[in-house]
Order: C-alpha cells, then sequence, then structure tokens
C-alpha cells in the first residue's frame, strides 16, 4: 500500500517526525556524515519514520553534479536507517555553515488522510516506485539482495529550499534484516 506523504507545514528543526530540513537526529556519539567524492560535510534532506526505524538521508551540495549524487553508491549521498529510539540532534561539524548543511525550511512529512485537500506532495511511503526512468533498485552490500522501497520523495513546494533531485524524484530503499538504506534519484 502507498502512502503519500503530505507537506505538513513547519516544524521545530529536531523534531523526531518524518521531515524535511533541518538537523538530523542520530544515535549518541553520531558525527554529521561527508561525502566520499569530495570530503565535503552532507546537506541534511529529510527523515523518515519508518516500522524498521527511522531513515536519515543526506546529499552533497558542494559539487553539484561533480559528486555523483544520484548515485546509491557513489558516495555523493547517503541514506542511514537508524534505531527509533534514543536519537538525539547531531552536532555540525566544526566550523561549518548551517545553511550549507540544512535545507532552507524544515516542513513536516505527513501521512494523507483527512484534511489532505490542498497540501502539497512531498512524496510516498511504501508500495512500489514511481521510477521515471528505469528500475534501478539497489542490492543490499551487505547480503547482496534486492532492497525494498521505503519512500519516494519530490522536491517539495518551494524551489529555493526544497530538495534538489535535477527536477526529479528520490528513492529510498532499506533491508531491514542487514539494517542499511540507499538513496538514488532520477529525472
Amino acid at each position: 500500500m502507498t502512502t503519500l506523504l503530505l507537506d505538513g507545514g513547519p516544524v521545530a528543526p529536531d523534531a523526531p517526525v518524518s521531515r524535511t530540513g533541518g538537523v538530523p537526529l542520530g544515535p549518541a556519539g553520531m558525527v554529521w556524515p561527508v561525502c566520499r567524492a569530495c570530503a565535503g560535510p552532507l546537506r541534511f534532506l529529510a527523515q523518515i519514520v519508518l516500522d524498521a526505524g527511522v531513515l536519515a538521508l543526506f546529499m552533497c551540495a558542494h559539487r553539484p553534479g561533480g559528486c555523483e549524487q544520484w548515485s546509491p553508491s557513489a558516495g555523493g549521498n547517503l541514506a542511514l536507517l537508524l534505531p527509533a529510539e534514543g536519537l538525539a540532534p547531531v552536532p555540525l561539524p566544526r566550523g561549518a555553515d548551517p545553511e550549507v548543511l540544512g535545507l532552507g525550511a524544515v516542513r513536516a512529512a505527513v501521512p494523507s488522510g483527512a484534511g489532505a485537500q490542498g497540501r502539497a506532495v512531498l512524496g510516498s511511503l511504501g508500495g512500489e516506485p514511481d521510477w521515471l526512468q528505469y528500475d534501478e533498485t539497489p542490492d543490499c552490500p551487505s547480503c547482496a539482495r534486492p532492497m525494498g522501497f521505503a519512500a519516494g520523495l519530490r522536491e517539495g513546494p518551494d524551489p529555493v529550499t526544497a530538495m534538489n533531485f535535477g527536477s526529479g524524484q528520490a528513492y529510498a530503499h532499506v533491508c531491514g534484516g542487514c539494517g542499511r538504506a540507499a538513496l538514488l534519484w532520477q529525472c
């Protein structure tokens, strides 16, 4: 079953809910992730609360196109499946510019339901991916099985403060048994 994720409006930057932007929540001692291609700190895009845990999504914003942000394995993005309990805001890297590391607006991502009329669609939970190009389901790097589709993300209602997927969509996958996650996007 697919559930739409709708723009639920502004929310606290460290709210423990599904949201875009703000500050990622992570386990104690978690350090801000860096791009494997350019070594710069990754931009935090979203956190999605799932039954399997909290999915935290990051993407490089230092060299758009140069770090292969669309690839699930090149290192220009990162998806982490974190435990749902004991999460706290991850400290910003020393000397980092918060404008580079976060989106310009923090928006709750709420499941569709009553009162959904007029709200912008931020993406979807579950179901099957709506591929823009072709099926790119990633294999789990631990068990080599195809990962399950967890969420699809759209860029959002405000192009200045929204996620940037080249006018396309992002696809987050998880392997719950291995605790691994992957992010890719197509345009």
